[in-house]
């Protein structure tokens, strides 16, 4: 099989440079950190393996669903629970023992939950698969490669709670036909359990023939990984145009700065039916917005997918392009949970910190890109928020 041996220092990289990739989305980072370092508490020195699949083991899609900040302040009992909780629903419902685990997007917690599956396994009893479906988090699984292969179907999916007691777990196991009824229906099993869920999902085995192979994009972990040892390894905070010219070198796909050194001057969040936290994040030139003379506002749905200027008639960038965020004050990415963006916005006083916050456009996976359904699908949580333009051309 190959690959690497990735431990607890590469977990912390991986998370670091995941909070700058994952578009404001994928879970917090300040939870990925505390998870992280229960787990050094905790004595775990072992290391995981990664590698490609190899088209010949039984696979799936792990990954925890819901509002981020929901799942604030997630411990490591939770998500090993709701990990072993979720892989033994999906395991009885194929039957399949599962070898190998790969996650569902980018994200500080989402990139992490298989690797925590893995360690949590006999050593050697299964590994991670270096890739994702999307190149960043997204809000909903339709916007994901897993859903361009017709062999690779969605279920049986399972959806767990994180009780640590068998007798209390909340379960359930989905049956639809495609990505997008999935999200519906687990909307709802999520909101049910509280928010958030472990989910496990798109089994890849000998059934179908492990169609697993060829419906990711392939390396993100690595990637995630090298970006996060940039930062980790910095005596001092990395300039905005070093984050994009590593992205670019790193990713293959074009990063630009769409804003350097502004301010979180305003947000604006709430949580939905279907246990997505969406919000308007206002960013200013200055840190009290009447001093501004340059605004922009990013809308999000868990993940950022649009970006305007107050200046401009078109939108700075738009989904499925990744509007990705760091900070030059404390040299590091973040997500849109509640306790990431404290660093940068004072909730109680409804100012900024006075911390900087530049915003990354990084092109879109092009394998994400030309998924079939992908944009449409994008598109369509767009114009939920009020836009109805042009989509961006691959």
């Amino acid at each position: 099989m190959g690959g690497v041996s990735y431990g607890l220092t590469d977990f912390q990289a991986i998370a670091t440079g995941a909070a700058v990739l994952a578009s404001g989305g994928g879970g917090s980072y300040s939870d990925a950190c505390a998870v992280l370092n229960e787990l050094a508490l905790q004595g775990f020195s072992g290391t995981v393996q990664v590698a490609d699949y190899d088209g010949a083991t039984n696979a799936c899609v792990l990954a925890i669903m819901g509002s981020p900040d929901a799942a604030e302040g997630l411990t490591l009992s939770a998500i090993q629970n709701s990990i072993t909780n979720t892989l033994q629903v999906l395991q009885a419902g194929t039957g399949a023992p599962i070898g190998a685990l790969i996650p569902v997007e980018i994200g500080p917690i989402n990139s992490l939950v298989p690797l925590i599956g893995a360690a949590m396994a006999p050593p050697g009893a299964v590994y991670v698969v270096d890739g994702d479906g999307a190149g960043r988090a997204v809000p909903e699984l339709p916007q994901t490669t897993f859903t361009g292969n017709p062999q690779l179907a969605p279920c049986p999916a399972a959806l767990a709670s994180d009780a640590s007691v068998p007798a209390n777990v909340q379960s359930a196991v989905l049956g639809a036909s495609t990505a997008a009824q999935v999200e519906t229906l687990a909307g709802g099993v999520v909101g049910g359990f509280g928010g958030y869920s472990g989910i496990a999902m798109w089994p890849s085995n000998a059934g179908n023939g492990y169609a697993l192979s060829g419906s990711y994009i392939p390396g993100t972990l690595a990637q995630a990984r090298a970006l996060g040892l940039q930062m980790l390894e910095a005596v001092s905070p990395l300039s905005t145009a070093a984050i994009c010219s590593a992205i670019t070198s790193l990713m293959g796909r074009a990063a630009r700065p769409v804003v350097t050194n502004f301010y979180v001057t305003s947000v604006t969040q709430s949580t939905s039916s279907a246990s997505l936290d969406s919000g308007i994040i206002r960013l200013d030139n200055a840190t009290d917005p009447a001093q501004s003379t340059e605004t922009h506002y990013l809308y999000n749905l868990n993940e950022n997918l649009i970006m305007y200027s107050s200046a401009s008639m078109q939108p700075d960038v738009i989904a499925p392009d990744s509007i990705c965020y760091y900070s030059e004050s404390t040299g590091r990415g973040f997500s849109n949970a509640s306790d990431d963006l404290a660093q940068y916005y004072d909730a109680a006083t409804g100012k900024s910190t006075g911390r900087a916050v530049s915003v990354i456009a990084v092109a879109a996976a092009p394998a994400l890109y030309n998924t079939p359904g992908v944009v449409a699908s994008f598109a369509a949580l767009l114009r939920n928020i009020g836009y109805a333009g042009a989509m961006p051309s691959a």
